[in-house]
């Protein structure tokens, strides 16, 4: 009954461990912590369910265990008829002594037995995982050298940005900066008047346009957004959220530019100004797998 159960919790924990590993792979900058935190939440329920049905068990197998059973046959008894009449007697013959040591009534320690089988299982289930990732295709290695190949068709030349949650508005600084530089305060300027605006680090002018462009512009933007614009343009201009497709697509419009994001598929995302005064084209790489916190751009100069 044990063996049956241990062999359904390894394989519901096999399980489990393929659920996770195939939501954190399709999770993105933005639902990266719910997943994560959705992840933690299906592992503990199936160890306090796994630790219930444990405990339950061996409480059925203990109560078994301590099932009065006699351990001696009972003292025989012999009966002696006594002649001329009179009365039968019994007379009693004591049965055999038994010598109860402390070994024999010592119990095992079944907490220590639980926790040594649970480490085991922990073992096995990290051994698993670790081979299951040796299978795995290196995708890292495989997007640098496809990106690579790319940059060399196309002369474009990488310039690394730092990876956090700046990636996008600093790789658009850079862009600008290194290119036209007064174009960087040309657009927040534009029709106001009394603002109190961030002159550096770049990232932060740039998102305070994204988030300006947005706020001004809310009907483009407003069907796309699951909380209130306030909320969403304030994470924009005062936190490190990530920037995405609405981001790239109001600094476009805002800087009457056209942004080009090259993907290692090959794939080009063109994000178009849609207007006639385009001023340049902006180019960024966007990696899927090649840094810790997963999604990433950097900035493409021409050579």
């Amino acid at each position: 009954m044990m063996e049956q159960l241990q062999s359904r919790h390894r394989q519901e924990q096999r399980e489990l461990q393929a659920r996770v590993t195939q939501k954190k792979k399709s999770a993105t900058k933005k639902t990266r912590k719910g997943i994560n935190d959705e992840c933690c939440e299906l592992t503990m329920q199936l160890k306090e369910r796994q630790e219930l049905e444990l405990s339950t068990l061996e409480g059925t197998a203990e109560d078994d265990e301590h099932t009065d059973i006699p351990t001696t046959d009972p003292e025989p008894v012999l009966e002696e008829p006594h002649g001329n009449g009179a009365e039968d007697q019994t007379q009693k013959i004591p049965g055999p002594s038994v010598a109860i040591t402390n070994e024999q009534t010592r119990k095992p320690n079944r907490q220590k037995a639980r926790l040594a089988r649970r480490a085991a299982e922990q073992d096995h289930m990290i051994a698993e995982a670790a081979k299951e990732a040796q299978d795995l295709p290196d995708l890292r290695r495989q997007e640098i050298d496809a990106m690579r190949t790319l940059f060399t068709s196309k002369g474009l030349q990488e310039h690394a940005i730092r990876s956090d949650g700046h990636c996008l508005y600093a790789a658009i600084a850079d862009q600008l900066t290194t290119r036209e530089p007064a174009l960087m305060l040309e657009a927040p300027l534009k029709g106001r008047t009394g603002i109190s605006m961030p002159l550096s680090p770049p990232y932060k002018v740039t998102r305070f346009v994204t988030a300006s462009y947005i706020q001004d512009h809310a009907d483009e933007f407003l069907p796309f957004l699951e909380e209130p614009l306030d909320d969403y343009v304030g994470k924009i201009r005062d936190t490190g959220e990530w920037g995405g497709h609405l981001e790239l697509l109001a600094l476009a419009k805002a800087y009457d530019v056209d942004i080009n994001v090259l993907q290692s598929s090959g794939q080009v995302e063109r994000i178009e100004s849609g207007t006639d005064k385009t001023r340049m084209s902006l180019w960024l790489s966007y990696y899927h797998h090649n840094f810790g916190l997963g999604e990433h751009y950097n900035s493409l100069r021409h050579r």
